[in-house]
């Protein structure tokens, strides 16, 4: 009698099991967009043979998520078949096939939920884009669920698919229609070897729990002089805790206080060289001057709408920023904490703001209460679902925007024969009014905004605020030298 042994099971994180269970809630969904515009339609054989291979090098792309029974233990990443047919797909846009419509087009995609019985994640190839009159003459749309990888990571997943040059040496091997796991995977697991070690995580997790509040325990005892210094980090950690990750404060604005869970996607384009050097011009970094600008464009929202309906005027507003846990580690997977802070909004004067934006920013990374985001998840895991959704509510209407900044490549790339002209990627608003995502490449800020229009009553005018934001911030950059 042969015996093939069980390979351990993978489970998703305490963060990324949370993520998965608020996917029952649209507008709480944490699926990531991007929007890639590209200069010719890309050659289909070559991107299913780039994606075919991304797939067999990246083991996270052909899993699905398999939850045990009554969430006794975080949902497994099992093994699953990926058909490609479904995962790249083609699509047409309604005419006249501009970016107005290019984007409307990606926020539906994005409203869709995942099949939670295939990996999380799709690509769309569009066709009928005619780029309004610009470089792009094609388009992809890239759908990713944020448990899979965060933002971060996401973007080095991505790197697997594309080329430093139009014609690359060498092409991938055609990709098969179906792509299997490895050989050794084991086959589908009954619902009974599913629960079986469900329960044993879950023992295990306790167990070790126990274990670290014990031997905490036994250290002080043993150590009793070091009790004062513990007595002040506790203090300390325990105001993090209370600015970060217990938030019982509502939003501080009066305008956008309505919530949907309907999506518009915006994007804007800001030369990058000017923009760093304006940054560093006004004392702070790249981040503090695009804080500074959405900042502005929310001030001067507010502005706008002031009224006696909206009450007193509001000088700062609450915003959520992912910040990185772990440097340069590549793959799969979430390294991330939610960051919240109160950004100002006002003065309408750019440098004034942005040096107030910069001291508020300054000590984001010293929160040790990022660091317990994890264990926090943990706990929030063992709730029942409805609760977890409505506790999440409740903390996502303390938030009054969201944004992030992640760093692209500094050089053209290109994918199955096809340059990218651009790439705009959505963040999930998880409850926010409004998600801004700055992606830097090949010499430009791109910026996607994903907004809750119940909120921002006129996304186009954001937008067209937020750009003249930016203008008065990179007016402080040295002038362009003329031929």
């Amino acid at each position: 009698m042969s015996f093939r042994p069980t390979p351990p099971v993978e489970r998703m994180s305490d963060s990324e099991s949370v993520m998965w269970t608020l996917e029952a809630d649209p507008a709480l969904r944490s699926e990531l967009v991007c929007v890639t515009l590209l200069d010719s339609p890309p050659d289909e054989a070559r991107l299913r043979a780039n994606v075919g291979a991304a797939i067999a090098d990246i083991p996270r792309l052909r899993q699905r998520v398999l939850a045990p029974p009554l969430r006794i233990a975080p949902p497994e990443w099992a093994p699953s078949v990926v058909e490609l047919d479904y995962h790249v797909q083609k699509v047409t846009l309604p005419a006249p096939g501009g970016l107005r419509d290019l984007l409307d087009l990606a926020a539906a995609i994005g409203a869709t939920p995942f099949d939670p019985e295939r990996p999380l994640w799709q690509f769309f190839v569009v066709q009928g884009f005619h780029g309004d009159g610009g470089e792009a003459e094609a388009a992809l749309i890239e759908k990713l669920h944020h448990s899979v990888t965060d933002g971060v990571r996401g973007l080095r997943l991505s790197l697997r698919l594309v080329d430093t040059r139009r014609e690359p040496e060498a092409d991938p091997a055609p990709a098969d229609e179906r792509v299997t796991v490895a050989d050794d995977a084991v086959p589908e697991r009954s619902r009974v070897e599913v629960t079986r070690d469900a329960v044993l995580s879950s023992v295990g997790r306790n167990l070790r729990l126990a274990g670290a509040v014990a031997g905490a325990g036994v250290a002080l005892v043993r150590h009793p002089s070091r009790l004062p210094g513990t007595v002040g980090a506790g203090i300390e950690v325990g105001g993090s805790i209370r600015r970060q990750l217990l938030v019982t404060g509502s939003a501080r604005s009066p305008v956008t206080t309505a919530r949907s869970a309907a999506r518009q996607f915006e994007v804007l384009t800001v030369p990058f060289a000017p923009a760093k050097e304006a940054a560093a011009i006004l004392g702070g970094s790249l981040n503090d001057l695009y804080v500074t600008a959405v900042a502005r464009a929310l001030g001067r929202y507010h502005e706008e709408r002031a009224d006696d309906e909206h009450g007193d005027p509001v000088d700062e507003l609450r915003m959520a920023m992912p910040v990185n846990l772990v440097q340069g580690e590549d793959g799969a997977g979430n390294h991330f904490a939610p960051a919240r802070v109160l950004v100002p909004i006002r003065p309408v004067d750019p440098a004034i703001l942005f040096a107030r934006v910069h001291r508020a920013l300054a000590p984001l990374r010293g929160e040790s209460a990022l660091q317990l985001t994890d264990g926090l998840a943990g706990i929030a895991g063992v709730l029942p679902a409805a609760v977890l959704i409505a506790a999440f509510r409740s903390q996502a209407r303390t938030i009054d925007f969201s944004a992030s900044n992640l760093r692209g490549s500094p050089v053209p790339l290109y994918v199955a024969g096809s340059r990218i002209v651009a790439n705009f990627a959505f963040g999930p608003r998880s409850g926010s009014p409004l998600n801004v995502t700055l992606m830097s490449y090949a010499g430009e800020l791109q910026i996607g905004c994903n907004v809750d229009p119940a909120a921002i009553d006129d996304p186009g005018q954001f937008v067209a605020l937020l750009a003249e934001s930016f203008d008065r911030l990179l007016a402080f950059a040295s002038p362009a030298p003329t031929a």
